[in-house]
């Protein structure tokens, strides 16, 4: 019962968040004359708004899951999902800035089944439109104070939304330059993974509470949910990525071909040095070589790891969940959204 009423939310809440996002891109064009029309029509198409000559189309938008956190943090926190829309539109543009360079950064050529904005249009004007989905995030949370939130609210979410901005590039940083060294460890992705995943998902929670006027204990205890929540969501992805049923991931091996650093495989690397000889210098691509080192992480304990964890991240989150005392049914919900990230296949 409890994950139909999610799937509802999350029906209800998307048009409106979306709905949000696009009157911001739409902001952007008033703020200081015209708009060129193909900065907009890479805004909305990256969002998946719009096809690549600007036509309205319903593309893959993911599943909105950070945002969805923010409003319901917020009404968990006593307070309406109305004021806290702007807060969760800023979340979701934040994330997609960090994707439009990350896809430049990390030379990948599809995002969401579709070519990616630097691939279209050339790396300078997707950095351009990175640049202003930065600035239109920023612009979302600011729109927080037209929807009743007081000032001293919104300046502290937009100190805690600043501060989110400089973990996510600083992850992303350690994420590149890992790319390129072989003595990575177990505790250098975890290091990684709490900038660039989980300090996003740990605003949502948090910013939404402090929408709410929620005191600091409770926006802690909430921002701690994300954090843990945000580390268990990365850790079962880095699982799937070599364990996965290639029929509901949609990939087989995917991680271990493109030489992905992911914790199962840098915990084996620390138990074994063949692990870290085969895997940290080069891509491997034999179908064979990629089932024998396959194997080889599980054998060293890199599979058991990483699935306790996440279990072990999971069990943190809830914790602090329970910590915030919060009660109703955006409380539950919150609940039941945390499980189901932890128990999914793909």
């Amino acid at each position: 019962m409890m994950r139909e009423s999610l799937n509802q939310y999350f029906q209800i809440c998307v048009p409106l968040i979306e709905r949000e996002m696009r009157q911001v891109i739409e902001q952007l064009r008033g703020t200081r004359g015209r708009q060129p029309a193909t900065l907009a029509t890479m805004l909305n198409y990256h969002l998946g708004f719009a096809g690549v000559d600007g036509s309205p189309v319903h593309a893959n938008t993911g599943k909105r899951i950070r945002p969805v956190l923010t409003l319901l943090a917020c009404e968990a926190s006593g307070g309406e999902m109305e004021s806290a829309l702007p807060a969760a539109a800023a979340i979701e543009l934040l994330h997609n800035f960090s994707l439009i360079h990350d896809d430049i950064e990390d030379r990948d050529e599809l995002r969401r089944g579709r070519p990616t904005l630097w691939k279209i249009w050339g790396e300078a004007k997707a950095i351009n439109a990175g640049d202003a989905m930065f600035a239109l995030a920023h612009i979302a949370l600011e729109n927080t104070a037209e929807r009743g939130v007081e000032t001293g609210r919104v300046m502290r979410a937009l100190r805690l939304f600043d501060i989110t901005c400089g973990a996510l590039t600083m992850g992303q940083h350690m994420d590149i330059e890992f790319e390129h060294r072989a003595d990575v460890t177990a505790a250098d992705y975890l290091a990684m993974i709490e900038g660039k995943t989980a300090a996003l998902i740990r605003a949502a929670c948090e910013i939404g509470a402090i929408m709410a006027g929620a005191d600091d204990h409770r926006a802690a205890q909430l921002g701690e949910f994300g954090r843990w929540l945000g580390i268990a969501f990365q850790v079962q992805d880095d699982v799937l990525g070599i364990w996965g049923d290639p029929a509901l991931t949609g990939k087989q091996d995917s991680d271990l071909a493109h030489g992905k650093k992911t914790l199962p495989v840098l915990h084996a690397a620390d138990q074994d040095q063949e692990v870290r000889q085969r895997y940290m210098r080069r891509r491997p691509s034999d179908p064979v070589e990629l089932a024998e080192l396959r194997a080889l992480i599980e054998a060293r304990g890199g599979r058991a790891y990483a699935e306790q964890a996440a279990r072990d991240a999971h069990d943190k989150s809830l914790a602090a969940l329970n910590a915030a005392q919060l009660s109703g049914q955006a409380g539950d919900m919150l609940r039941a959204l945390a499980e189901s990230l932890l128990g999914r296949q793909m």
